[in-house]
């Protein structure tokens, strides 16, 4: 009692001949107090910058969806309030509704492992272009040298010496505060009689115990950080049968409505409509009649006008709506157009194709005149004469239904892509694979044009292909512009020449064989379309 009366900190309370005697506690002992975040020190609610409280976050911006979320309220004003409340460095965030981004963006900033989902392509666009361009600070690690050495100037203690691994589930070195209680003051030998307030404050503070704030970790001003690695997946086209009493949704509105228009419908209206476009913005197969067929594996037939002013047959198979489009599909598509029809060109539309789809298309086509190889049109078989075969991927927009495509339009919804040129080299024990571009058909001529390089965003190859996954284990960027120079602006750093030409290039680095006998090359555009070429090489 002594001690807190000489530290100014005691006082009491008589009432009715009782004395009541109590300590004196300041906002300031405790760095998280409530009323110390107040823009009313009466009330509890925390003041965020200078927009107010709390009350008026919701109001700050209007929302767009109804799981829309403010960067406010996430993290960016907040620094992360929520996700450093509830997770720890190292954590796992999951967001199941990614929008723009923002809480993979916080969570990568403070050190969260993250796994962010969305069923629109662009809001996944948007949420991988802001990541890949996203800079944060380097917040010094406790599980490294510079962090050891940082708590050390802070705390005045060296730790035994012991071996780093840059853990970052080991937590940053954060920034300390006194915490005052009462029993750093009434057990603090310091304090004397007599003593000004300032050296009443400084022997509290050294005997106080520390507050760790977990929104403040010291930075590195001499390093940066960019988003780590992530990928981009989507989910499998495959799905399992359900029971009766669990069918998708869209099954179950079909049943209750006769009259709706079913899949078949809905993707030849819109194809129709559409029409098929590949890379270039003037070469798009426009249909003058698309009518439905009742075949087999030919779901509709129809005619277009190439840049002749002829007439070309054209038939139309169409994909699973939950599936992947095989060989077999393919096959069995161009056998049934061949039987007798004559038809010019067959498009095959699919969400997604296997990799050896490709492969089979090149059973039924002519041989294009540059003598280049072609995922559409390839080498004549005897067997089956000629055939251009296009693989027509949909957008998966038409899966969500009529309202969507009317907010979205119909740009773009479906797309070909055509079959890289690659070759596979082995030199020394060792494979290396050069792509050399792409080769694209031209629906309104029937021509084969053979793109550069400049065509492809990026290509990644799977050295050890097992059929089932594909797993990126060399990843590559192409493209007309030399990137370097925008990533060297963009985070406004030295960025290794040496090391970033290794990435930006059209021949990979040297892999061994693998042990599967198979690899899998995959090419993906300025678009996001992708195609899968898979290569067996035991031989």
């Amino acid at each position: 009692m002594e001690r807190l009366a000489n530290a100014r900190r005691g006082w009491a309370l008589e009432a009715e001949g009782d004395t009541h005697r109590d300590w004196a506690s300041y906002i300031a002992d405790s760095y998280y107090h409530p009323r110390r975040h107040c823009a009313d020190p009466k009330s509890n609610y925390w003041k965020i910058n200078n927009l107010g409280t709390t009350a008026n976050v919701s109001r700050a911006r209007q929302n767009s969806y109804v799981v829309q979320t403010t960067g406010l309220a996430i993290g960016h004003a907040w620094r992360g309030r929520c996700l450093l409340m509830t997770t720890d460095p190292g954590d796992l965030v999951l967001d199941p509704t990614c929008g723009s981004g923002t809480t993979a963006y916080v969570a990568e900033q403070w050190g969260r492992r993250w796994i962010t989902a969305d069923t629109s392509r662009v809001a996944l666009a948007l949420a991988r272009t802001r990541l890949m361009a996203a800079r944060y600070p380097y917040y010094l690690l406790a599980d490294s040298p510079e962090g050891i050495r940082k708590e050390a100037e802070i705390t005045g203690k060296m730790p035994p010496t012991y071996q780093t691994y840059g853990d970052v589930r080991k937590g940053f070195v954060y920034k300390h505060v006194p915490h005052v209680t009462l029993k750093s003051i009434a057990n603090n030998p310091d304090i004397r009689e007599g003593m000004s307030r300032e050296e009443i404050d400084a022997a509290i503070a050294r005997h106080a115990d520390t507050e760790l704030l977990y929104d403040q970790p010291y930075e590195d001003n001499k390093r940066l950080r960019v988003t780590g690695p992530f990928t981009v997946e989507s989910l499998s086209p495959h799905r399992v049968l359900a029971a009766d009493d669990e069918r998708p949704a869209a099954e179950t509105r079909a049943q209750a409505d006769p009259a709706a228009p079913g899949f078949e419908a809905t993707i030849l209206d819109n194809l129709k409509a559409a029409g098929v476009q590949n890379t270039v913005k003037n070469e798009r197969l426009t249909f003058d009649r698309l009518e439905p067929f009742a075949g087999a594996w030919v779901h509709a037939v129809g005619e277009y006008t190439d840049k002749d002013n002829i007439p070309r047959r054209v038939a139309v198979s169409l994909g699973p709506e939950h599936g992947t489009v095989g060989s077999t599909h393919v096959k069995e598509a161009a056998k049934e157009a061949l039987r007798g029809a004559g038809f010019d060109l067959l498009v095959v539309c699919g969400f997604a194709f296997e990799a050896h789809a490709g492969e089979t298309a090149k059973e039924f086509a002519p041989a294009p005149s540059n003598g280049s190889r072609s995922l559409i049109v390839a080498e004549e078989t005897r067997q089956y004469g000629k055939l251009p075969i296009l693989l027509a991927r949909m957008n998966p927009d038409l899966a969500m239904g009529d309202e969507l495509l009317k907010k979205t339009g119909a740009g773009n919804l479906f797309t070909v892509f055509g079959e890289p040129d690659l070759d596979v080299h082995r030199q020394d024990g060792k494979l290396t694979v050069t792509i050399n571009g792409v080769d694209v058909y031209d629906p309104t001529t029937g021509q084969i044009r053979s793109s550069s390089t400049d065509d492809i965003a990026c290509w990644f190859v799977d050295t050890d292909y097992n059929e089932e996954s594909f797993f990126v284990r060399h990843a590559y960027f192409t493209g007309a512009d030399q990137p370097y120079d925008k990533l060297k602006r963009a985070l406004k750093a030295e960025i290794d020449e040496a090391a970033w030409s290794s990435l930006y290039s059209t021949t990979s680095r040297p892999f061994d064989p693998p042990t599967t006998g198979k690899i899998a090359v995959k090419v993906i555009n300025h678009y996001g379309d992708e195609v899968l070429k898979v290569y067996d090489v035991k031989s």
